[in-house]
């Protein structure tokens, strides 16, 4: 699998990682076959948050039942790269104070049942907290050993380079949305500023929550431009002999950001069926159409 570097010194990752944002609700044996499963195909970015869970079986669970996969075999811990968020405590909703972030980094490493984690990501921007006071916790992370390295989700540029400038540790990684329906990232600075810091774009619902998988029908509610970019998706799926989605995961890869796509399907067959999107050798005339079929116009 292509791999992508972690910042300009951090670890190696394959171009598809593992999203655990529905890694929720299974027996042992059963997420023990999901994340060995991505392992073995070289997605070794295991991606969670300490949120994921809220709403449901309750916050912290999808990081606990990672951890308890880990511990079931500690051999797995050495095979991935390790990344989970915080910073989100419903119903405040964001909190990244120096005392909270901590805290919030201390129970995910208990949860995780692991003594570092890899990238430690600020999962949205507090907006009550000055970037100097984020900075001072994560440079406190650093200095104990908690985490390895620093990413931000869902910053815009300028709030990614406001927390930086107070900072001595690179932020080596950003995690956008970012889909042939979502390209928001491609126009708002994100990307570009990966390439600038040659930080790493980890990209969250890459078929965009599944409204681009190879079942899902338009609806209500959908943009109107939906349908158009799936006859184009469908077309260039029948001239490569793939799925629907195996082309919008190659257009979002093809980006010369070198984005990592976060999956997660909850089965391994379609995990494995995923790296079919690594052969495409999408044309630039064929990813500028499914551009326009997104935009709903031609390209100026």
């Amino acid at each position: 699998m292509r791999q992508v570097k972690i910042g300009t010194t951090g670890p190696e990752v394959g171009a598809l990682g593992y999203g655990c944002w529905r890694f929720l609700g299974h027996s042992l044996s059963q997420a023990e076959t999901l994340i060995e499963t991505a392992l073995d195909l070289g997605m070794i970015l295991i991606d969670t948050a300490d949120v994921y869970g809220y709403g449901g079986p309750g916050f912290g669970t999808a990081e606990a039942l990672l951890g308890k996969v880990i511990a079931a075999s500690p051999e797995r811990r050495r095979r991935m790269v390790l990344a989970t968020k915080g910073g989100i405590i419903p119903p405040e909703p964001y909190n990244s104070s120096r005392d909270y972030l901590v805290s919030a980094c201390e129970a995910s490493l208990d949860r995780l049942g692991v003594e570092q984690i890899d990238l430690y990501q600020i999962h949205r921007p507090d907006l009550l907290t000055p970037w100097e006071e984020v900075a001072r916790a994560l440079e406190d992370l650093i200095e104990a050993g908690k985490i390895r390295q620093i990413g931000v989700s869902n910053f815009s540029p300028a709030q990614t380079r406001a927390l930086q400038a107070h900072l001595a540790p690179r932020i080596v990684s950003t995690q956008p949305e970012f889909s042939a329906m979502h390209t928001a990232p491609m126009e708002d600075g994100t990307l570009e500023w990966c390439q600038e810091m040659n930080a790493a774009a980890i990209v969250w619902s890459p078929l965009a929550g599944g409204r681009l998988a190879d079942s899902y029908v338009p609806g209500e509610g959908d943009p109107h431009t939906l349908l158009a970019l799936h006859v184009e998706l469908d077309r260039q799926a029948h001239q490569h002999g793939v799925r629907r989605s195996d082309i919008a995961l190659a257009f979002v890869l093809k980006h010369p950001a070198r984005p990592v796509a976060l999956l997660g399907t909850q089965t391994p067959e379609r995990l494995t069926a995923a790296r079919r999107a690594l052969e495409v050798n999408m044309s630039r005339r064929d990813w500028y159409a499914i551009l326009e079929a997104s935009r709903g116009t031609p390209m100026p």
